[in-house]
């Protein structure tokens, strides 16, 4: 494997608690170690308050397409909403180690208490990857598709208005499946069902199972509920009722306005992917039960 050499940061977008104290330490013990530290040019003010000058004058800033296409290695500093951002941008290929620095951080696989033993590994080329495809959503007026993204965890088709209802027709695989009237349908990777899908009532599905979970939100209906199917399968989602403000929202960061009679289509990416760093001291259901306190018994004795 070759030497990991030029180091790419991404960053949340929002302060975090001693954000400069863990920016300084980690550019220094990158630079002692002979690394190449790259920014977005976005990050430049930001980051001149933050750290000293002389590491400062260090730091190589750059556009989107070098930092997400040219680099060794994509180090992610945020939480997961970080780390989705990067995952719809970032070269197939290249090595992606994701730290927490929010509050939840289900996917990002490191903590902030422990990257750097791990990240030690890394730049001794001593880490495995998880190879993570993503999912195509394309929007559709007529026969014209007029906004096409990638997702990681999900997307939600909404209503913004409040105290309307929302209408729409669902298909999969060209058969329709039901109507749905309520405040939206949300259509999330197993990788989400721990997000905005769980929340709505859908199930947790174990990410290492090829599906996808349709969720409705707020159905004005008892018989509607959330339902599990292959991700081979595509599914198409129709406005059937003429309202404004309806939107779809990838990953919960991207926003698209949808009208009447539009379409939304998502299957299955097969081009494109993330290739993320694996935690090995890191387990599904232990993450499970750290942030969710998952299958633990609340009086249980220590």
């Amino acid at each position: 494997m070759k030497e990991l050499k030029n180091i790419g940061l991404v960053l949340k977008p929002s302060e975090v608690k001693d954000f400069g104290h863990i920016m300084t330490n980690l550019f220094r013990w990158l630079k002692k170690r002979e690394k190449k530290i790259f920014l977005l040019k976005k990050e430049r003010k930001r980051i001149e308050k933050l750290i000293p000058k002389s590491l400062f004058e260090e730091i190589n800033f750059c556009e989107n397409k070098k930092l997400y296409n040219e680099l060794d290695l994509i180090i992610s500093l945020g939480g997961d909403g970080t780390l989705l951002g990067v995952s719809r941008k970032i070269a197939n290929d290249i090595p992606v180690f994701s730290v927490n620095l929010g509050r939840l951080g289900f996917i990002t696989e490191f903590s902030r208490m422990d990257f750097y033993e791990h990240l030690n590994l890394v730049l001794a080329n001593k880490f495995t990857l998880s190879k993570i495809y993503l999912n195509s959503v394309e929007i559709y007026r007529g026969k014209k598709v007029i906004g096409q993204e990638y997702f990681f965890n999900d997307v939600v088709i909404t209503k913004n208005a409040i105290a309307r209802m929302v209408a729409v027709s669902v298909e999969v695989n060209g058969e329709h499946t039901q109507d749905i009237r309520g405040d939206g349908i949300i259509i999330s990777s197993t990788y989400g069902s721990t997000g905005y899908s769980l929340a709505a009532g859908g199930p947790i599905v174990h990410p290492e199972v090829d599906a996808y979970i349709l969720t409705p939100i707020c159905p004005h209906s008892l018989t509607h509920r959330p339902i599990v199917i292959s991700d081979k399968s595509k599914v198409n989602i129709k406005v059937i009722e003429d309202i404004d403000n309806v939107s779809l929202t990838i990953d919960g960061q991207k926003v698209f306005p949808v009208e009447y009679k539009d379409t939304v289509t998502i299957n299955k990416q097969n081009e494109r992917y993330i290739s993320l760093v694996n935690n090995h001291e890191k387990t599904y259901f232990h993450t499970l039960k750290e942030k969710f306190v998952y299958g633990s018994r609340e009086n249980a004795k220590e």
